[in-house]
């Protein structure tokens, strides 16, 4: 209120937006809302002269070193000096409160990516300081106001260093010769000792939307957990395994990211192709899409169903196309189609089958018609959410891409009905003996439906948890028929269920016939474009020539494995002319699939069969003690 004085003994505490200050001098603080300035006012001169002399000789240090950093020309620093020469005429706090009031003026402010607004955010910030400093008024509005100014300033800063120190990277790296280190070095290196954070340029479009400094924060701890990836690329170094391979080890990194491993996973994987960048995708709205994915991966607790299961199934999904060489095959579009499906494919689930949701009558069957109960609502729920602007990751998609995008996604989710596991085997099956090529949709909706059952095919350590977790869900099924007074579904009966006899089956009947089509298929796709005249772009991962484009280039960590022979062409290709990135770089490819399941296969199902032997001993010993 204007005129109203504020009086401050020594003892008394006084709260500025969280701040406590206790213990504070005896002053009078004068408050003008209208001006937007603060104005001290002391019962006579004198006293004013004595409070400000004492000020002066107490606090000139402390004001002196937060000040000693503000822009030259403002005159802070030298109006301080000064004062301590000319006397108490001009007080530390009238030069405090000349800067307070231009806090209230930020329409002239520069744009925060500018290079004069880092020290005009920082001038700001030690006026904000010294005035708590000095127990001096600042109005809530100008505070928060100017808090956002100074957090959008410091995440442009941090965006521009990401950008430089990829460069950096990328051009150290760049400089060892594919052939002089081996394979497993040039990982390591990539993996340990290059930091291949998002360089998203902002769009002016991409406004920051603090709401307030609590979210500020919370946003900043956030960016900081997911650029983790250094620490988190050691982590998969140290376990001998990375990301590609067959044998990775899902379990693991959700106990390293304490339960986030889908945020984690996903968002390596974009990073890895530079997805939200070509595309266009907010850093934020997927931040915020793959928290929300893991949130309702969580919502019934499921023991299988749940957001491991979704990082395990994503990375196989991965690790599928990566090892056959299929990246050559699809266009960034449809890899970033590929990795939403693997995401969203179980989205909410709630550890019950379609038919436990047709039998009750569920409200989720009713809407569905019965058909591909679960299986639609995963994608519906997912494309819902998707609609709400925080987590719209499709927001600059054309409507054509937006209709592609949503027809792949749909098509490869739908695929994981295991009611349809046989159709879309005999499908693939008549597919193959056709010359034709084969669809897109249908090849990774086979990927998607294979990587879902794919855990019989992992090592047996990996397999056996996963069996373990999945016949609790079905017991835990079983259970709630039975409350129902329904009938119990077949491997749902906690006393009765053979385990290892229905894992022999699985195997036998279910997952090995589905990688047998699916390699199948994979080297017929690769026998479609390795023909010598053969000129696949590679969408995925642009040449390092591209360098000098506006997308910047993959981060080396991703140029390993089955990608380093397409690095090594265009080193080798790009010494004698740079050509841009939108020209085509012929690359030899393999026609041949390397098929990692087959030993797991085999393995775990003699494992299997011994413990089904072992099973009918203890029956048959438990029956002849039960007769005796």
């Amino acid at each position: 209120m204007p005129g109203r004085k504020i009086r401050l003994t020594s003892g008394s505490s006084l709260i500025i937006i969280g701040t406590s200050l206790t213990n504070v001098p005896s002053k009078t603080i004068k408050v003008s809302t209208a001006s937007k300035t603060k104005s001290h006012h002391h019962a006579s001169r004198s006293a004013k002269a004595s409070t400000a002399t004492t000020v002066i000789h107490n606090d000139r240090e402390n004001l002196s070193t937060i000040f000693s950093n503000k822009s030259k020309s403002s005159g802070d620093r030298r109006g301080i000096d000064d004062n301590h020469e000319r006397g108490p005429t001009n007080s530390p706090f009238d030069l405090i409160e000349h800067s307070i009031s231009g806090l209230g003026v930020l329409s002239s402010l520069p744009k925060p990516d500018s290079f004069d607004a880092l020290q005009i955010g920082s001038d700001r910030l030690r006026t904000i300081i010294a005035a708590l400093h000095c127990n001096i008024i600042v109005r809530k509005e100008d505070l928060v106001r100017n808090l956002d100014y100074a957090a959008n300033v410091l995440e442009a800063v941090h965006q521009d260093e990401a950008r430089r120190l990829m460069e950096e990277d990328d051009g150290a790296l760049s400089e060892i010769e594919p052939d002089s280190v081996p394979n497993e070095v040039r990982d390591w290196l990539a993996m340990t000792f290059t930091r291949s954070m998002s360089t998203i340029k902002r769009r002016p479009s991409d406004k920051p939307k603090f709401k307030s400094v609590a979210q500020a924060i919370r946003a900043g701890i956030m960016v900081d957990r997911l650029f983790r990836r250094t620490t988190l690329a050691f982590y998969l170094d140290t376990m001998q395994q990375t990301i590609n391979e067959w044998t990775f080890d899902v379990f693991s990194v959700n106990e390293f990211t304490n339960g986030q491993c889908l945020r984690y996973v996903g968002f390596e994987l974009m990073q890895r192709y530079n997805l939200p960048n070509k595309l266009h995708i907010s850093i934020n709205a997927l931040q915020n899409f793959l928290e929300q994915m893991e949130s309702g991966y969580s919502k019934h607790r499921n023991p299988y169903h749940n957001l491991i299961h979704a990082a395990d199934v994503l990375q196989t999904t991965y690790q599928i196309i990566y090892n056959s060489g299929l990246m050559n095959w699809l266009n960034d579009h449809e890899l970033f189609a590929m990795f939403i499906a693997a995401i969203i494919h179980d989205f909410e689930h709630t550890g019950t089958s379609n038919n436990f949701h047709i039998q009750s009558r569920s409200d989720t069957a009713l809407i569905y018609n019965d058909r591909a109960v679960l299986e639609n609502h995963h994608v519906s729920a997912a494309f819902r959410l998707m609609r709400i602007d925080d987590y719209n990751i499709l927001s600059e998609f054309s409507s054509d891409e937006f209709k592609n995008f949503r027809h792949l996604v749909i098509e490869m989710v739908l695929a994981t009905d295991m009611s349809s596991h046989f159709t879309q085997l005999k499908t693939m099956k008549s597919l193959l003996s056709m010359p034709e090529n084969i669809e897109k949709s249908k090849a990774l909706a086979l990927i998607l439906h294979s990587a879902d059952i794919s855990h019989p095919g992992k090592p047996w350590t990996m397999h056996h948890a996963w069996t373990e977790l999945l016949m609790e869900e079905y017991f835990k099924q079983g259970e709630k028929e039975k409350e129902l007074g329904l009938p119990c579904s077949p491997l749902c009966d906690r006393d009765n269920t053979l385990v290892a006899e229905s894992q022999i089956g699985f195997i036998q009947y279910i997952v090995e016939p589905s990688f047998v089509v699916m390699g199948d298929m994979l080297e017929k796709i690769l026998k479609s474009f390795a023909a010598p005249d053969s000129e696949l772009p590679s969408p995925s991962i642009p040449p390092k020539s591209a360098v000098s484009c506006s997308s910047p280039s993959l981060s080396p960590k991703s140029s390993n494995a089955s990608n380093r022979h397409r690095d090594d062409q265009l080193e080798n290709g790009n010494r004698r002319e740079r050509k841009p990135s939108s020209m085509t770089t012929p690359i030899p490819r393999p026609t041949t699939v390397r098929r990692p399941w087959i030993e797991y296969l085999k393995e775990n199902r003699e494992r299997w069969i011994r413990e089904a032997d072992e099973e009918k001993r203890r029956r048959e010993l438990k029956a002849i003690e039960e007769e005796s």
